[in-house]
């Protein structure tokens, strides 16, 4: 089940699974495995754990330049999901260096509500390979196990954004300070 909030249509679950419908329609292993289940509070979704060192979040990862392909596949995915909800601590250090993203709910709004600490590479292009992942998506369109968890107007604002990323071919600038969700961590 899921608390409704005044701001965001209800279907939480649905968006944590849309989440991971969407990376894995492009390729991203970024997301954990989600589906959704029916509990004793309603219908909601169920994520696998990640064994994940927790004393890592987007702050001190971003430090390991190393690490900066996988954040910068995640920039790019919260810009194409409209992920309002990405806190430093949702971005997870898995055994051998892998990083996931997690809480996913307050995503795929039909409104550019973008909200995450991922801004240091704003500015630069984004890479030609996550552009190719995208340019296919278009292509191919939405795969109905992604389209089928969101309004039909909350799809068409998922390809308009990923289409305007890859015509732009540059990671955006919060220009305004205000794109940050709170807490940061």
């Amino acid at each position: 089940g899921e608390r409704p909030l005044w701001d965001f249509p209800p279907g939480l679950g649905k968006r944590e699974v849309a989440a991971w419908e969407l990376a894995q329609a492009l390729g991203w292993d970024l997301v954990p495995p989600t589906v959704l289940r029916d509990g004793p509070l309603g219908e909601g979704s169920v994520q696998r754990f990640v064994e994940a060192d927790f004393e890592q979040h987007y702050f001190t990862l971003v430090e390991d330049e190393d690490l900066h392909p996988q954040l910068r596949r995640m920039a790019a995915f919260d810009i194409v999901a409209n992920n309002t909800d990405r806190k430093g601590g949702h971005c997870l250090l898995a055994e051998g260096g892998h990083v996931y993203g997690i809480d996913h709910g307050l995503a795929f709004h039909e409104d550019f509500k973008l909200r995450t600490v991922i801004w240091d590479f704003g500015g630069e292009p984004v890479p030609d390979d996550l552009l190719g992942d995208l340019r296919r998506l278009l292509d191919e369109g939405l795969p109905p196990s992604l389209a089928d968890l969101l309004t039909p107007v909350e799809c068409r604002a998922l390809a308009f954004r990923a289409e305007r990323l890859v015509e732009v071919g540059v990671f955006p600038v919060d220009t305004s300070g205000r794109q940050y969700p709170w807490p940061l961590v």
